[in-house]
């Protein structure tokens, strides 16, 4: 008889915590997009995304360690590229949330570094609320251990969550920075600008990528492979035909049909 196993020592079939955490994604985003539960529910589930999902926050605001912002300061900002990605999210095209996320997170950590370039004058009551959501952060961090959502930050100034995101942008031009500048005297050093990334055309197809590779494993193996040749090994249709022993226009056939195969299957998911 198997022994059973203990809470100390999972089981090999005991979930993951990437499993857990995507499990719980799925089923808040069922209760945020139902329309038939209320507002107070829907606002929860929301809450409880932010929550769930903070740790790839600060997993993306850590890539940009050293670049003269706190981390606290750009897991807020994070935070707000977070929050923009769960209002967004459409659950029905199989990608999966963080994928979904990430590229948005670091875009607004991102362009929070572009616009520290530029002077901008704040009105006051902008620079008031940045000095209380900065009292708040601290206070709350202290208290939660963990760095406060927006709408913990707005319950406890008493304002609302979208006055806080203003108040977190303007933060943008409270210092700024001359993308020239270098923390060295040394004439060849790294400044500014050369830490700071460009924009990754890739991350524009990330979700076209994710959405297509479960229509990839249903292929069979020879339509499989025409594709893998053909377009991940530049290898010309007559090339193909010889190496898997079919004639030329077969493979022309063949790639044709996968092609507006695929087309069709991510035209029905969209």
């Amino acid at each position: 008889m198997a022994a059973t196993t203990g809470w100390d020592e999972p089981g090999p079939d005991a979930p993951t915590g990437v499993e857990v955490t995507r499990r719980r994604s799925a089923e808040l985003f069922v209760v945020l997009r139902a329309e038939d539960r209320s507002s107070a529910e829907r606002d929860g589930a929301r809450d409880a995304l932010v929550h769930l999902h903070l740790p790839l926050v600060e997993h993306c605001a850590r890539r940009f360690r050293n670049r003269g912002e706190p981390l606290e300061d750009l897991v807020q900002v994070g935070t707000i590229g977070l929050i923009k990605s769960i209002d967004r999210f459409d659950s029905d095209r199989g990608v999966e949330f963080s994928t979904y996320a990430t590229p948005t997170i670091i875009g607004e950590i991102k362009r929070y570094f572009r616009d520290k370039g530029w002077a901008i004058r704040v009105p006051r009551r902008l620079q008031e609320l940045r000095m209380q959501i900065g009292a708040a952060t601290a206070e709350l961090t202290q208290s939660l251990g963990r760095s406060p959502t927006p709408r913990e930050l707005a319950e406890a100034i008493g304002c609302t969550v979208e006055e806080i995101v203003e108040g977190i942008e303007s933060s943008n031009a409270y210092s700024t920075l001359s993308l020239d500048a270098s923390d060295d005297s040394d004439d060849g050093a790294a400044t500014m600008l050369d830490a700071i990334g460009v924009d990754d055309e890739g991350l524009e197809h990330v979700e076209i990528r994710e959405s297509i590779k479960p229509l990839l494993d249903r292929l069979e193996p020879r339509e499989k492979k025409i594709l893998l040749l053909r377009f991940f090994k530049n290898m010309t249709q007559s090339q193909i035909a010889e190496e898997i022993g079919v004639s030329q226009m077969h493979v022309s056939r063949l790639l044709n049909r996968t092609l507006e195969q695929l087309r069709t299957s991510l035209e029905e998911q969209g």
